[in-house]
């Protein structure tokens, strides 16, 4: 569970954190917990409407993620990867990661999680304001049941938002520790918006039945770190980039189906309830089952009760490689192995998996410091993707042979989807 060393402090330095974690807190009285106006103890921030997207550096070790950005000025700064909006004040390094809740804290102040739980830090304390992405639809009222829970070591607070945005709640803050979008337990169960989620597994040589995994979740969640815990969940199946936006009902129950009907697709199960409550499983929803070859299919997603259309897609497919196809690749040389997948590769890398790929072949040299300002000048991913892997192979083989060494590092899954391990 969620807990704060030493270096996790936060501005009052009069509370020295304790070494247990939240979960072994005893129920907090009344003085632990606090409904809390934020814009009264403090003078009112201007609310700034413009920011400037970001990617921090993502550091991985076997059951954590740290992400971190070095702030060189004052700003409003929105992370690609998380959706947190920072407010800095000056210069500041900030680090952070997503943490467990503690539901059953939680539960005895009639709350329920809505969306991460964020442990933040800054040495240099320059954060003055922080935007929580949140899932309300503002027009149905639902945003009134949201605060913002404060975790420390020492109990938890819930702060009441200085202001709510389409996409945000927003807060001052005073404090590094954890932070993350709570709702009243019973509060009614308007619709919010929503992501559908593909993942698909390749057919496995000879077998030509392949799956799609269909998740739906609310739109607050990381899509990377949806990726990330899928990984570790149920190993190679490769994220299928299509529109995911809808608006979904908590407690409702909707059904999936293809369009026209397919007797050589099976979907199960035949309905599945949406709940809008913030889980870090991301377990599947529903799943089709496809068992001939097929280039694309079409999606429709509709509520039980009304039958409506929430969400409908046309789903191109991955080209026909088995999994155990890629074992042709590892018979060929280093530059041509990354031709093979070029494609394939231009699709599949994430913005912070790039970012982290450009970084190591910049460090080791077989990229240098002009073509990295090339790179960065681009605003597309992919052109950034073709670019680096077209780069790389017109350097020979040693070139080629170092890109694959780290992508695996920093990309295991990916680089065992494209058969480069």
């Amino acid at each position: 569970m969620f807990s704060l060393d030493s270096s996790w402090s936060g501005r009052d330095s009069s509370h020295s954190p304790r070494s247990h974690s939240v979960s072994s807190l005893s129920p907090p009285t009344c003085a632990d917990t606090k409904i809390l106006r934020r814009s009264q103890s403090l003078p009112e921030l201007k609310l700034r409407s413009s920011f400037e997207d970001f990617t921090p550096d993502i550091s991985v070790d076997e059951d954590d993620e740290t992400y971190r950005f070095q702030f060189s000025c004052p700003g409003l700064y929105q992370c690609t990867v998380t959706g947190l909006v920072f407010d800095m004040e000056g210069e500041g390094d900030v680090v952070y990661r997503t943490v467990p809740w503690n539901r059953r804290l939680l539960s005895q102040h009639h709350k329920k999680p809505a969306g991460p739980l964020f442990d933040i830090k800054c040495v240099q304390q320059s954060v003055c304001q922080l935007h929580v992405p949140h899932c309300e639809i503002l027009s149905t009222g639902g945003f009134q049941f949201l605060s913002v829970a404060h975790v420390t070591d020492e109990g938890i607070e819930f702060i009441r938002p200085q202001k709510i945005t389409e996409t945000h709640v927003v807060i001052n803050i005073t404090g590094f520790s954890g932070y993350g979008n709570v709702k009243d337990e019973h509060s009614p169960p308007d619709p919010v918006r929503a992501l559908v989620l593909l993942f698909y597994r390749p057919p496995d040589d000879p077998d030509p039945e392949s799956l799609i995994n269909v998740l739906l979740l609310p739109k607050n969640v990381s899509l990377w770190d949806v990726q990330r815990t899928r990984k570790k969940l149920v190993g190679d199946e490769r994220y299928l980039e299509t529109s995911p936006h809808c608006k979904l009902q908590p407690n409702q129950f909707y059904t999936l189906s293809t369009c026209p009907q397919n007797h050589s697709v099976k979907i199960e199960p035949p309905e599945a309830e949406f709940d809008e409550e913030f889980h870090s499983s991301y377990f599947t929803t529903f799943q089709v089952i496809m068992k001939t070859t097929m280039k694309d299919i079409k999606l429709v997603l509709k509520q039980k009760s009304s039958s409506n259309t929430v969400w409908k897609r046309e789903v191109c497919l991955p080209s026909t490689k088995t999994r155990n196809s890629s074992q042709f690749a590892l018979n060929l040389s280093h530059n041509q192995r990354l031709l093979e997948v070029r494609s394939s590769f231009v699709d599949g890398i994430s913005e912070p998996v790039l970012k982290s790929l450009l970084d190591k072949l910049l460090e080791k040299k077989v990229i240098n410091d002009s073509e990295r300002e090339s790179m960065d000048e681009m605003e597309n991913k992919r052109d950034k993707a073709r670019f680096v892997i077209d780069t790389v192979r017109k350097k020979g083989e040693v070139a080629s042979s170092e890109m694959i060494d780290f992508l695996c590092e920093v990309d295991t899954f990916l680089c065992g989807h494209l058969g480069l391990m």
